[in-house]
């Protein structure tokens, strides 16, 4: 979904794809189950813990990515499970090619990065990174 596109947070991001995958596979692993399941919540109900576990996984980046951008915007430490920023670094990790045809959203990432004061070594990292991977 290019960044003009709005979707509907009252729908799932299965309904907004609309691609079911049903049942996670027998054997599945804890984190496929959750990520099935998450794909059927609603995106407005999804937690920053969610939003990085999807956006780490590498699904719904499209309707994702921007819901975590608004999130991050208002606090650029949102954490998830695992300590402060963890979401970021979600964020951080997308592919490149997302960035590409997401301009806008580049720049806002760019934005919320520039208002993070002395972060962690790990986190510095990331930031570096993601802009060597992603000029402006």
């Amino acid at each position: 979904m290019p960044d003009s596109q709005v979707q509907n947070d009252d729908l799932s991001v299965e309904q907004i794809e609309d691609n079911v995958w049903g049942s996670p596979p027998p054997g599945a692993t804890k984190l496929m189950e959750t990520v099935h399941q998450l794909r059927r919540k609603p995106v407005r109900t999804l937690e920053p813990e969610d939003l990085r576990v999807m956006i780490s996984q590498q699904v719904g980046l499209e309707i994702l990515v921007p819901r975590a951008l608004a999130e991050l915007d208002e606090d650029p430490l949102l954490e998830g499970d695992y300590h402060p920023g963890d979401v970021l670094v979600a964020v951080l990790k997308v592919p490149p090619t997302y960035w590409s045809t997401n301009p806008s959203q580049r720049a806002t990432l760019n934005r919320i990065i520039d208002t993070v004061t002395d972060p962690d070594a790990d986190l510095r990292a990331d930031i570096d990174a993601f802009r060597q991977a992603n000029p402006a």
